[in-house]
């Protein structure tokens, strides 16, 4: 089945560069699914827990002295913030953990066998989380479970995508092409919040299901036609043997990435070390900002604007898109500039401010005014994270120190985005206990992680300088 949909595709792919162009697509829809299932919970999390008062009671109910007749238990207690914030951490903890594994085993199994059975697995707990709703099923347990399984199932997708891509481009404008690819996580955000967002006031089960059978989909449609390297299809691997404007230090020296469960990667090195950990850190600083985002923008805007569930989730994809044009705008200048480094700190330090005045006037103002400042939020937020998740890891990957070896790229890969996803788990983690306390809270605390990552990005430009002051 599987040469059939090669040969599929050799009857409508004749060159190389088709090939390039038509693996890009199909990564990109993969990773789209990914994210776009990943999204109905922030969207589904104001509906779970409501502002009752607002709502008409049914005549058929004896509401009149439950004051949380509307909400979905175990959400309806006053502690639904920290409640929202353990499934927050279910899955982004199993993710964050499972992603050091997930990278381990995409090099050693084939990517299309390993994409297509998380995707599908991935939907199954997906689709299981919405079942709830039909199942009345109203235990904590029961829906961290799935957080969990479904963090675990999600891990297969980066490494395993970001090695499919590195195997097929080289160098050349790796910025560019990764920014615009790597604009699948906002869209996946986009199309998952406007698919939870239909269906979220209604019955809001099947802002899950449907997203899950979305992913379940493209996990078929990968184990028919994912081409995993130009080999495969007699067309010449892209050249890897650029030097990277990395940082090094000396000569034959090895560097050693201890994983906290005694699991360690070595790399052996020509010329010297690899900014590996400089860039996870700083990713785990800037992912903690992104998905803090990504998982209470809705329920802020819900609270603080005082929208409705749909209205909340629609207006979040709004820094979505700014975080596609901040990614692709990225890329370009980090190619022009030959600073991935320089690019990153630019951004960062100039979202600070930006972060500060959307939350003390962003709510004050004019629609327009708010919209647009919502799209600058995201740009600046998400271009860095982009940009290190894509180009920067696969300079990082495919460097000449590697001897070719385009495998060792999805363990690179793992690192650094799972290193940037124990910030992930501790951004929504924080939010949901620091929010009682106040949203201005919140806003401090990501604005803090923001110039964090900020001087770490500046701390590897500085490495690059003083070594090229050593070596003139």
């Amino acid at each position: 089945m599987y040469c059939a949909g090669v040969c599929v595709c050799n009857n409508y792919v004749n060159d190389e560069w088709k090939y390039r162009g038509f693996i890009l697509l199909l990564t990109f829809l993969f990773y789209t699914a990914y994210h776009l299932s990943r999204k109905p919970i922030s969207i589904v999390k104001s509906e779970l827990h409501r502002n009752c008062s607002t709502v008409i009671r049914p005549v058929e109910l004896n509401v009149t002295n439950n004051a949380t007749w509307c909400d979905w238990a175990p959400f309806d207690q006053d502690n639904y913030q920290a409640l929202f914030g353990v499934l927050d951490n279910c899955f982004l903890v199993a993710y964050a953990i499972g992603m050091f594994f997930s990278g381990i085993f995409g090099e050693r199994l084939p990517l299309r066998y390993y994409l297509s059975a998380g995707m599908l697995l991935s939907g199954l707990f997906t689709a299981l989380f919405g079942l709830g709703f039909y199942w009345n099923i109203h235990s904590l347990g029961y829906y961290g479970f799935i957080q969990v399984m479904n963090g675990l199932m999600q891990t297969t997708g980066w490494p395993a995508v970001v090695a499919c891509v590195g195997n097929w481009f080289g160098k050349g404008r790796r910025g560019f092409i990764m920014g615009v690819w790597n604009s699948h996580t906002s869209v996946g955000n986009i199309l998952g919040s406007l698919i939870a967002g239909a269906f979220v006031s209604s019955a809001w089960g099947m802002s899950f299901i449907v997203p899950g059978l979305i992913i379940a989909s493209t996990g078929i449609l990968c184990f028919f036609f994912l081409i995993e390297k130009p080999e495969d299809v007699n067309c010449c691997s892209p050249q890897h043997n650029v030097s990277s404007n990395i940082p090094f230090i000396s000569k034959n020296e090895s560097l050693n990435i201890s994983i906290s469960f005694n699991i360690t990667i070595s790399f052996r090195i020509k010329e010297g070390y690899l900014g590996v950990v400089e860039f996870s850190l700083c990713l785990l600083f800037a992912k903690l900002v992104s998905y803090t985002f990504l998982y209470w923008l809705p329920l802020y805007i819900s609270n603080v604007a005082h929208f409705e569930a749909k209205e909340a989730g629609d207006m979040s994809t709004l820094f979505d898109v700014g975080g596609i044009v901040g990614g692709i705008m990225a890329g370009v200048v980090s190619d022009y500039t030959g600073g991935r480094a320089t690019t990153c700190w630019v951004m960062l330090i100039a979202a600070a401010p930006m972060l500060f005045l959307y939350n003390s006037i962003g709510q004050r103002i004019d629609v327009l005014s708010f919209v647009g400042m919502l799209l600058l939020c995201g740009g600046l937020v998400n271009g860095p994270y982009a940009l290190i998740t894509t180009a920067v890891s696969a300079d990082l990957g495919t460097h000449e120190t590697l001897r070719g070896n385009s495998r060792a790229l999805s363990t690179v890969a793992a690192i650094i985005d799972g290193t940037g996803s124990i910030g992930a788990a501790l951004g929504p983690l924080l939010a949901g206990l620091i929010s009682p306390t106040g949203w201005n809270n919140v806003f401090y605390m990501l604005i803090s992680a923001d110039m964090l990552a900020c001087l770490v990005s500046n701390s590897t430009e500085l490495v690059k300088k003083q070594l090229k002051l050593k070596a003139g």
